[in-house]
């Protein structure tokens, strides 16, 4: 075998070896605690929460979903991504500083437990944790998708697509079982710095094959017009539309499991003032990137549809990257799905291990026993995780819609749990409850598109989720409020 064609195998084992040295790392600095093993011991420190925050958030989403949507949409789909997704930094602090003063203080592990001791409800309990189980599964499917994508498109289909999916989730579990959130949190920064350098790397490489920007995107302002202009391809981005991403993932952002569990490990409020600075900087100049490198895409595969549009980050390295370089880019998408797989796992794994094997089944269960259950636990969410990605969907975004989406109904709840007072918790489950059943109809074609009024669903849904609280928080208050003399 000739160099060049050893080279995607080398970039491969040494990125492996990397992420597995630096999560043993972590396993060698746990400490015998369950704050230790699920959270640090809450003491990730600025630099670290950043980078676990974004590599966290930057999936398989950012590298492939990304670069599809700047295929299909054009390069209006950057400034709503980069303007949005760096608001919800902000959730970083408005959310994070209340939900780390108050782990802190409860010596709170998973979400769900925060919401019972704002609420005291063992039911809104039970429901928030379902919905974030439920929602975070398609969002964690997508990265050994992205992976098996990866993998076969960087050795010519020599690994098959499932058996790459599989091989980087096995991986990640070990990692995971082994170290726990030390692990998690030192992989991030390894991974964080790879994909961030090696995605400016390879924008930086196809421009230059292109003849530079202006010529790349003069020549596709020739293909189709519509690739530059502000409402994309098909006018895509409505008024309605671009605010109705701004509700979706400024709301659905701090919703995610595996973000609020962050929040969580803060050594100090400095921590998130840090990552609430820093992440609309760093997601303004690399979300360019892949939207670019994806418009750019037309130039050379003109027809793709569908799926096919997924890949076109890896097709347009293979057409214009030396081998070397696509072999390491790759490798830092790679560093995005494992560094956003890993914590969603640890997540499912600490919530259904606190809030239902300890809370109903052994509430003196041990350290030893609780990491136990844990690790059990984080494998079969993986291969559940394998298993919806055995056939993958037509569109990473559009999956990652919906998952977002139904995240976000527990907006209103976490609001109304940090920040409101005398909340009756049976307004909340009414509220999720509802914004559930209205996503899902939606979803199914029993509620016509229509009563969007133009909004992506979850504008509507959001708000009928907070109208209930509000109204059924004074509803069921005057119901048992004593009668008057």
């Amino acid at each position: 075998m000739s160099i060049e064609s050893l080279m995607p195998y080398l970039a491969i084992a040494l990125y492996l070896l990397g992420t597995l040295w630096v999560g043993l790392a972590g396993y060698q600095k746990e400490q015998n605690t369950v704050e230790g093993y699920f959270l640090a011991d809450r003491k990730i420190n600025p630099i670290v929460l950043f980078f676990t925050l974004s590599a966290t958030n930057f999936s398989a989403f950012f590298f492939l979903g990304f670069a599809g949507s700047g295929y299909r949409i054009g390069l209006s789909y950057y400034p709503m991504m980069a303007f949005d997704t760096g608001l919800a930094g902000l959730g970083f602090y408005y959310i994070g500083y209340k939900v780390w003063q108050l782990g802190k203080k409860k010596g709170l592990i998973t979400p769900p437990e925060l919401i019972d001791v704002c609420l005291h409800s063992k039911a809104l309990k039970l429901l928030v944790m379902g919905v974030m189980v439920i929602f975070t599964m398609p969002y964690l499917t997508l990265q050994p998708i992205g992976a098996g994508y990866l993998l076969s498109s960087l050795t010519n289909g020599q690994i098959p697509y499932f058996l790459g999916a599989t091989l980087l989730t096995l991986i990640i579990v070990f990692y995971v079982c082994v170290g726990g959130m030390k692990s998690v949190a030192l992989t991030d920064i390894w991974q964080g710095v790879l994909m961030f350098v090696l995605m400016i790397a390879a924008w930086v490489a196809i421009a230059h094959s292109l003849g530079g920007l202006e010529t790349a995107n003069s020549n596709v302002y020739e293909i189709s017009p519509e690739l530059l202009s502000r409402q994309g391809v098909n006018n895509f981005f409505t008024p309605k539309k671009f605010f109705s991403y701004i509700i979706l993932w400024n709301f659905a952002l701090p919703m995610l499991p595996q973000m609020l569990m962050r929040f969580y490990t803060a050594k100090n409020a400095n921590s998130l003032k840090v990552s609430t600075v820093l992440y609309p900087i760093v997601t303004t100049i690399l979300f360019i990137c892949p939207v670019m490198i994806g418009m750019w895409g037309h130039i050379a595969f003109p027809d793709l549809v569908g799926k096919e549009a997924d890949r076109i980050l890896p097709m347009m390295l293979e057409q214009y990257a030396p081998i070397w370089l696509s072999s390491f880019v790759m490798v830092g998408a790679l560093a995005a799905f494992m560094s956003t797989m890993d914590s969603q796992l640890l997540a499912i794994g600490s919530m259904l291990t606190r809030d239902i094997y300890i809370s109903y089944f052994r509430k003196n269960a041990s350290l030893k026993e609780q990491t136990l259950v844990g690790r059990v636990l984080i494998v079969l969410a993986a291969i559940v995780g394998l298993i919806l990605a055995y056939k993958p969907p037509a569109s990473i975004f559009a999956m990652a819609t919906q998952a977002f989406t139904g995240l976000s109904v527990l907006f209103p709840t976490v609001i109304a749990a940090l920040y409101g007072k005398n909340i009756h918790p049976l307004s909340c489950i009414i509220s999720i409850v509802a914004g559930e059943l209205v996503l899902l109809g939606f979803q199914l074609g029993l509620i016509p598109p229509s009563l969007t009024f133009g909004f992506l669903p979850v504008v509507p849904i959001v708000a009928l989720s907070a109208l209930i609280i509000v109204l059924g928080n004074q509803i069921i208050h005057q119901l048992q409020a004593p009668p008057e003399p």
